[in-house]
């Protein structure tokens, strides 16, 4: 069974209604948006990267225990550049776009010219991230366009820039219960600094029509333990508390991508893992908006999601998904994913950690601070106020975590996620009981999952009580695929929407319930796949 994922998708931007085969919950009402990579290659030029592929938004409308289906491309400058010349000529992070040979010296030049101070693409292929009342496409770049999330219709394009110091920015956002978006951007050699800035954009802002990045606050900064090599993130956590940030040993060499256009080489190859360093954790109180005083790290780890952090008794719990180094980036290169299929390949399986950050350190050099019970995970004093941070591993071949998040930031039991125990090709998804560390798992046979998403019921009581949405692919694409709606609880399939066409595989999306519906338990949609730099 294999997924051609370089195979261009068609769009289909008028709605499409769905079969449904068994029973959509009455409560359940609103759009889940899903964005990923679609269209791989433009007449004689093809892109190197999954990730790089130009993004497709696809959009699951349910109403009264009916469902439509719409996707559209997002038209941004880097789509309608490359659809007018019917060639890639705008750069991602793995593909480097060079000038058609045709042209004459002086375009040869201005391109070499835009790749050494690089305006970076406005390709928004990796998730759906709300600001205020608006809702962008995101990757991780300074660019993010604003969409309809009715229409798919791409609109604004919003540079972090104008408002924020950032050059990068995280796919991941948080969100509280009052509507404030929390998101994290680094910035690069700021009057001599790098730093990370975590930011907050007030919910309700732009609703007069500006933007509501105009209204974004600086929370707190973090430097950069290193001038021109920032550590790459994906996501961070936040508790009612505190936000953890983990400064990860998989860092960006500045220079080289100051110069890789030169050199023949893309931006990805830019980043690499150093195995010899340490990973530094980072806890930033929210209210003094500074770091505690405690230095907290571990052994050196690539993590692109967390899945959850807490409070309890006096420490703060983390989870997050994580690898021994950055092979999977590798592993999503076309040419390796063509050859890895049907192959036995070497494949850096991901393991879920839980980590736990004691808030004193008061004990003697050598103490495991960690009081709590119910974990493995360590905290060990040493000397000059560091703290050796070891986790404990809840489970192993999950990726793409999702929760309730009306339990995000406090102590919670249950996670639903893609099973990649044997490839990052998802061909199941699990729940996950962290108290219990028992699965259970969904499989369609012949299929390919995306993320799971889960939907609480409104007024829910119970941690899992609620839907678990998420997209199949066929992988006999002329059956088409379908939204399959899970019972919270049980893990048991409720209904599915078939639709008859080829979806392509995305990487993170957001529900959008219907404020018709009286969705009073819901504070949002926590986002999140692999790290998609371009």
């Amino acid at each position: 069974m294999q997924y051609d994922y370089s195979k261009n998708k068609d769009e289909h931007p008028e709605p499409i209604n769905a079969d449904v085969k068994g029973l959509i919950p009455e409560w359940l009402q609103g759009t889940l948006i899903r964005n990923g990579p679609g269209l791989f290659s433009l007449g004689e030029t093809r892109y190197n990267h999954w990730f790089d592929g130009m993004a497709l938004l696809h959009s699951f409308t349910i109403k009264k225990g009916e469902v439509t289906y719409r996707s559209k491309y997002l038209q941004g400058d880097t789509y309608n550049s490359n659809m007018q010349a019917n060639r890639i000529v705008v750069s991602e992070m793995g593909t480097m776009a060079y000038p058609d040979p045709c042209k004459n010296i002086f375009s040869k030049v201005i391109t070499f010219l835009s790749h050494t101070i690089p305006d970076f693409t406005d390709n928004c292929a990796n998730n759906i991230i709300k600001y205020g009342n608006d809702y962008h496409a995101t990757s991780e770049t300074n660019y993010i366009r604003k969409i309809d999330p009715m229409t798919l219709e791409t609109q604004e394009k919003v540079d972090y820039l104008k408002y924020l110091p950032v050059n990068i920015v995280a796919s991941h956002t948080h969100y509280d219960k009052e509507g404030n978006s929390y998101s994290m951007g680094t910035c690069i050699a700021e009057k001599g600094k790098t730093k990370y800035t975590l930011f907050k954009v007030p919910g309700g802002s732009g609703s007069d029509g500006s933007p509501p990045l105009k209204s974004a606050e600086v929370v707190c900064t973090v430097p950069c333990r290193s001038l021109l090599t920032p550590s790459y993130y994906h996501s961070f956590g936040m508790t009612d508390n505190y936000f953890v940030f983990i400064e990860q040993p998989l860092k960006l060499d500045v220079l080289k991508m100051a110069t890789a256009y030169l050199r023949g080489v893309n931006w990805a190859s830019c980043m690499k893992f150093h195995a010899e360093d340490s990973t530094l954790i980072h806890l930033i109180d929210r209210k003094t908006k500074k770091e505690v005083g405690i230095k907290f790290y571990t052994g050196a780890m690539a993590v692109y999601h967390q899945v959850n952090a807490f409070e309890d008794d006096g420490h703060v719990v983390f989870d997050v998904i994580c690898y021994d180094d950055n092979s999977l980036y590798e592993m999503f290169y076309l040419d390796k994913l063509k050859e890895q299929m049907g192959a036995d390949t070497m494949y850096c399986k991901p393991k879920c950690k839980r980590f736990v950050l004691p808030l004193s350190d008061m004990g003697e050099t050598g103490e495991d601070l960690v009081k709590l019970k119910y974990t493995t995970a360590s905290a060990v004093k040493e000397k000059e106020g560091k703290v050796l941070c070891q986790g404990e591993g809840l489970c192993d071949g999950v990726e793409l975590p999702r929760i309730n998040y009306n339990f995000n930031g406090k102590k919670y039991r249950y996670s639903y996620m893609c099973c990649v125990d044997i490839s990052p090709v998802a061909t199941k998804i699990v729940k996950f009981d962290a108290e219990t560390k028992q699965k259970i798992e969904w499989t369609g046979g012949d299929c390919f999952s995306s993320e799971p998403v889960f939907i609480p019921r409104p007024d829910a009581v119970d941690e899992d009580d609620g839907v678990v949405l998420t997209c199949i692919i066929n992988a006999k694409p002329v059956q088409g695929g379908f939204l399959l709606v899970l019972d919270g609880k049980s893990f048991k399939e409720v209904a599915r929407a078939c639709i008859d066409v080829d979806f392509h595989m995305d990487m993170h999306g957001y529900f959008i319930p219907d404020n018709k519906v009286a969705f009073s338990n819901f504070h949002g949609s926590n986002c999140f796949f692999l790290g998609h730099l371009s």
